[in-house]
Order: C-alpha cells, then sequence, then structure tokens
C-alpha cells in the first residue's frame, strides 16, 4: 500500500501523514494473494484499511475477486516479434494449440478445474479435435478468440445445470469481470469454424458479449449440432454463417447489432424449438437474416438448400424481425412451421406472403411472447404468452433448453413455460 507516494512501515503502516486543507489523498493498494485466501464459494477475497484505533476505529472494505486460471498466449519469438497464425493471407496475433504443452499439458482438452483465459486467438491444428468438458469456463482478452480450421473440430460437452449458477453449463466470455462489463457487447472477437472445418458438436454453450458468437463457414458435407445453447450481446452477430449445414435444437440468442442469426450465400439449415430475438434497438438489424449470395459488383448466388424453422419463435424490438434476401441465380428455399414471427414486410413482396402455404404454416404474426426479462436476457415465458401451447407436436424436442420436460402441444421457443418468479 501506498499513500500519496509514500511507503509505510512494513508497506501497510502509516502515521501522521499530513492531508492540506483543499487537498487530496491517493492511496493505492497492490495484492497478490494465493488462491487459498479466497473464499471457496464465491471466489472473493476481503480486506479492509483501519483508521485510527479505539472507539475512533473506521475501517474501509476492500474486495477483489481472486481465481487461479490456465493462462494461454502467443509466445514471444526470438526476434522479438510475437508469434502469429495466419489465414486468407492475413496475420493475426495468435498460437496453436498443443496437446503436449510443457507447462498446461493437453491444451486441446479444456476441462471444468481451473478457468482459462486466452489471448490472441487460440487455433486447433489442422486434423485435431478440441473439447470442452462440461463446466469449463472460458475467458478472453479483448481481440481474441478461438479457431477451428480446415480438418479440425469442435466438441463442446456441457449438460444440464441444476442450479442458476450454471455449473454443467460451458460458458465463453471476455475476462472483463467488472460489474460494468456484464452485459457490453464486442469485448472479444469470435468462436470461428473456417472452411473444411468437420464434426463439431456443441452443447450447453453459452456465449456472451463478442463481436461474433459463432462464425461457421462453408465446410464439408458433415453437420454443426447446435443443441440447448445460448448467445448473447454480440455486437455483429449471434450466429453468422456462410453456406453452413447446421441443425439446431433449444437454442436462444438475444441482441445483436446486426442479426441474430444470418444464414448467408445459402447452405441447409433446420432449426426446431429456437428463440431468435433482438432488442439491439436500432433500425435494420433483425431477429433472423436469410439470403443466398455473396454481395459485390458481381453477386455470386449459392443454393439456399434448405431453411427450415419448426416451433421457433423470430421476434424483437423492430417492425420486421425477418430478412429474406433472394437472389434469383439460386435457390431459395425456405419453411417456417408453427412459428410466431415478428413481420410487417406485407404479402406485396412475394417472400412474405405469409399466406403462402409452401413457405408458412400455422404462422402467429405480430404477437407479443412476453418474455421474462429482456434486459437481463431471460426470454423465458408463461401461459399468458401467444407462443403458449402453439406447438406442433410433430416437431416436439421432447427436453427443453433447461431440461424441463416439455407438455403437448408444445410451447414456442426454447423455454416449457413456467410461472414467473415473484
Amino acid at each position: 500500500m501506498t499513500v500519496d507516494g509514500m511507503q509505510g512501515e512494513s508497506n501497510k503502516i502509516f502515521k501522521n501523514v499530513v492531508l492540506l486543507a483543499r487537498d487530496s489523498m491517493y492511496v493505492f493498494i497492490e495484492t497478490t494473494p494465493n488462491i487459498a485466501d479466497a473464499n471457496p464459494d464465491d471466489f472473493l477475497y476481503t480486506d479492509n484499511i483501519e483508521f485510527d484505533s479505539g472507539t475512533n476505529l473506521q475501517k474501509v472494505a476492500l474486495l477483489t475477486l481472486v481465481k487461479d486460471a490456465v493462462f494461454l498466449y502467443p509466445k514471444r519469438l526470438s526476434n522479438g516479434n510475437t508469434e502469429t497464425v495466419t489465414f486468407d493471407d492475413t496475420a493475426l496475433s495468435g498460437f496453436y494449440l498443443d496437446e503436449n504443452d510443457a507447462v498446461n499439458g493437453n491444451e486441446l482438452h479444456f476441462t471444468n478445474q481451473k478457468p482459462y483465459v486466452i489471448y490472441g486467438y487460440a487455433t486447433v491444428p489442422e486434423g485435431k479435435t478440441v473439447t470442452f468438458d462440461a463446466g469449463a469456463r472460458v475467458y478472453f482478452h479483448s481481440d481474441s478468440g478461438l479457431i477451428v480450421p480446415q480438418s479440425a473440430s469442435l466438441q463442446c460437452n456441457g449438460k444440464a445445470s441444476e442450479t442458476i449458477k450454471q455449473e454443467n453449463e460451458i460458458i465463453f466470455e471476455g475476462d472483463r469481470l467488472e460489474a460494468g462489463y456484464v452485459d457490453i457487447p464486442g469485448q472479444w472477437s469470435t468462436i470461428w469454424l473456417r472452411n473444411g472445418s468437420t464434426n463439431h458438436s456443441i452443447n450447453h454453450v453459452t456465449i456472451k458479449n463478442a463481436s461474433i458468437g459463432l462464425r461457421i463457414d462453408h465446410h464439408d458435407e458433415s453437420t454443426v449440432s447446435i443443441k440447448n445453447s445460448q448467445i448473447y450481446n454480440a455486437s455483429n452477430y449471434g450466429i453468422l454463417t456462410q453456406n453452413a449445414h447446421i441443425t439446431g435444437e433449444n437454442i436462444v440468442i438475444n441482441t445483436a447489432g446486426q442479426a441474430a442469426l444470418a444464414c448467408t450465400y445459402g447452405g441447409n439449415y433446420k432449426f426446431t424449438h429456437c428463440t431468435f430475438a433482438n432488442y439491439w434497438n436500432t433500425p435494420n438489424q433483425f431477429a433472423v437474416t436469410l439470403n443466398n449470395y455473396k454481395p459485390g459488383l458481381n453477386p455470386v448466388a449459392s443454393d439456399l438448400v434448405q431453411a427450415t424453422f419448426n416451433n421457433c419463435i423470430i421476434y424483437g424490438s423492430y417492425s420486421n424481425e425477418l430478412y429474406l434476401d433472394k437472389n434469383s441465380q439460386a435457390s431459395f428455399n425456405y419453411l417456417f412451421n408453427n412459428c410466431l414471427l415478428k413481420s410487417e414486410a406485407g404479402s406485396s413482396n412475394p417472400l412474405y406472403n405469409f399466406e403462402d402455404k409452401t413457405h408458412y404454416n400455422a404462422i402467429i404474426l405480430n404477437q407479443n411472447p412476453h418474455f421474462f426479462d429482456i434486459a437481463k436476457n431471460k426470454l423465458n415465458i408463461e401461459n399468458t404468452s401467444a407462443a403458449f401451447a402453439k406447438g406442433n407436436p410433430a416437431y416436439i424436442i421432447p427436453l427443453d433448453i433447461n431440461g424441463k420436460p416439455r407438455t403437448s402441444p408444445p410451447d414456442l421457443g426454447a423455454y416449457q413455460s413456467m410461472p414467473f418468479p415473484k
């Protein structure tokens, strides 16, 4: 501890410190506590600054978070530069995960024993698989992310949790743990499944405060499976795909600068019991965007083989939360079955002809789902919701995102309806 730049006895005891009229006193404190000194329940380390003694004793409480973590970062090279990884002729500050690292052991296996803090882009070597156990916690520094390149795979093996601590959820978020950063978008970059990556499985994962939560490029014909997962507060996209092949169940996305879900340049998609919402509160942002081309002076089209949404909610703060953008040079196949949609586009555009049974079946249009708490990303519903018991049992996923059994007929979206907490 220093007081006005002075060091006291044993760096913590100060006597007869003079404070002049209209002056200020600056006290700086640095601590390096052992993890054993922290409260094991919340990882908080507490102390006090004491002023005076006896009956005049006053205390100022000190509080800090202490966590033992595995730190992963680019190495400093012999030439003084920092290690990089290169994709599309662009060098990024990053490194390859090592399954035989001398310090960390197998860096391709993220356990729940300690949190992980990543600086730069952690990259999976080609042909390798990175695995995340249930309960793993990963914190990304600014301009950091995870890259899964050609022939590499991502396996996220989360499980349903029993408490609000999400003890079995895999959580990816930024490394700023102060309360003011809880819901700040764009604190880190993305999880990027690049062209040619394969055999991805994502289950019970929460992704918070990224630029793009999941970026999924065209890859082989293997399907990306995303189940029981949440993505919140992305500064650009919750999920951004480019000619990908995805099956999604019980996905919740809320608040993104451009779109919660953007399926671009065609692809093959099937989403069931998902809640796609966008409450970014600016015009021209959407909950769901579909297109079948790459824009530019000479747009390049690619078939949207399938984009099927079953028992889903697509809603948000904007008058049109569904954006369909078709290029006539490639197929554009989409189908919404038993979905709650927010759209005022009108049937003058044939893409939004909600009476067209080849594209829309049993649609609920512009009725509020009455989510529990949008600001806190709690998109649960109860029996007053327009989505209550409006699903088709033919598409039912037996358990909701929290592992709760669904009733029949099921509710729309990722959550089984329950009374809101009082």
